[in-house]
């Protein structure tokens, strides 16, 4: 089941400027900078009550987040959710007919682990499941 909206993706091409401006906008700094190599991409958390913004900068020409930027303008890139169980979500909505993009998560940004569904069986809304990575021990 997805629980809440565990945060907003925004393709940004200036990082920096970005935080300058949520910063202004929320009253609080990032929290968390981080670079995704495996996706090309440095990553600026912002909290916002329950939920985050995630401000997202390519660092390689060949990443999601450039292809994105070359098609489209500045702007709302993604919507996570939050889950429970990942391995479960991704059989139930696969189940119902919807294609993922990940068959299994793998590592993102902020301690979790990440998978995404097509657009094209969402409306052409990129959809990601989160959930927390487990602390073994």
């Amino acid at each position: 089941m997805l629980n809440k909206i565990e945060h907003l993706g925004i393709a940004v091409k200036d990082l920096a400027a970005s935080e300058k401006i949520f910063a202004d906008l929320l009253g609080v700094q990032p929290y968390k900078r981080e670079e995704v190599a495996s996706e090309h991409v440095i990553t600026s958390f912002f909290q916002c009550g329950e939920s985050k913004i995630e401000l997202l900068q390519a660092t390689h020409a060949d990443s999601a987040i450039a292809r994105f930027l070359e098609k489209n303008k500045e702007g709302i890139h993604h919507i996570a959710f939050d889950v429970t169980d990942i391995y479960v979500e991704i059989e139930r909505l696969k189940g119902l007919g919807y294609v993922m993009i990940h068959e299994q998560p793998k590592d993102g940004a902020d301690n979790k682990i990440i998978a995404f569904l097509h657009p094209k069986s969402t409306n052409s809304v990129l959809v990601e499941l989160c959930q927390e990575k487990q602390v073994n021990g």
